[in-house]
């Protein structure tokens, strides 16, 4: 079985989370993680909808930001219907299970779900690789969370009955590939690339074309080694600029 951890960002209400706790039992998957809840996960509602799967409830891991909970995985999928100038490149729940089949069972994933009023904020679709979206009505879209994780698992779960390929890559994890990307924020907005006011706008960008590629450990070193040659150059032309006062 693939290792996909289920997170929920600042979810509201006791009884979408023990549906979600259900419907992870009914496919077989088993982390749980709660970001900022803004309710009492472990309230006799969430128990109620739970069922059997009131263990999940006892297990989940609990953390203070999005970035914390994704520390550990090395590629993460988050759900959204925000279209927008960099979500062009959608992936329907069957999309994103081949997507994550494809990784291979040794690779730590992540499926991501916003708030049931609001989604996820730009900053934390930023942490995602890939974004997800499930065709619905247009008169409608808004699907309830829990029948949404219900949906992204069981396409997820159909591809348990194939062989998960082997992975020889070494994929970097998040808490690295963050790192990289505030070093590369740094360096582009010092040499002019990136607009001081908004680095953001464009970088953004780049995270969809490296999110599509997914970084590896090496990948990750080589950039930061390109950051850091780029920081030198900046640094040694500032101070040929200030006549050589650092």
């Amino acid at each position: 079985m693939l290792d996909i951890a289920v997170v929920l960002v600042e979810p509201q209400g006791p009884l979408n989370i023990g549906s979600v706790c259900r419907a992870m039992a009914n496919f077989g998957f088993s982390d749980l993680r709660l970001v900022n809840p803004q309710t009492d996960h472990l309230a006799d509602e969430a128990r109620l909808m739970a069922v059997k799967a009131g263990g999940l409830l006892e297990s989940a891991r609990v953390y203070p930001t999005l970035d914390a909970a994704l520390s550990d995985r090395q590629y993460v999928l988050g759900t959204t219907r925000r279209f927008g100038q960099y979500r062009d490149d959608f992936l329907d729940p069957d999309g994103a299970a081949q997507c994550m089949h494809g990784l291979g069972a040794s690779v730590p994933q992540a499926l991501v779900f916003g708030r049931e009023d609001r989604g996820l904020h730009t900053d934390e679709l930023d942490l995602c690789q890939r974004f997800i979206t499930i065709p619905t009505c247009d008169d409608f879209p808004s699907m309830n969370l829990a029948q949404a994780v219900s949906l992204c698992l069981y396409e997820v779960s159909k591809k348990h009955t194939q062989a998960a390929p082997s992975t020889s890559d070494d994929l970097a994890d998040n808490a690295a590939v963050e790192s990289m990307f505030a070093h590369m924020r740094t360096s582009l907005t010092n040499i002019g690339y990136l607009v001081e006011s908004n680095p953001d706008h464009m970088l953004r960008t780049y995270r969809r074309i490296f999110g599509r590629a997914g970084l590896t450990t090496r990948d990750v070193r080589v950039l930061r080694g390109l950051w850091r040659r780029i920081g030198c150059l900046y640094d040694q032309l500032h101070k040929k600029n200030n006549g050589g006062v650092a």
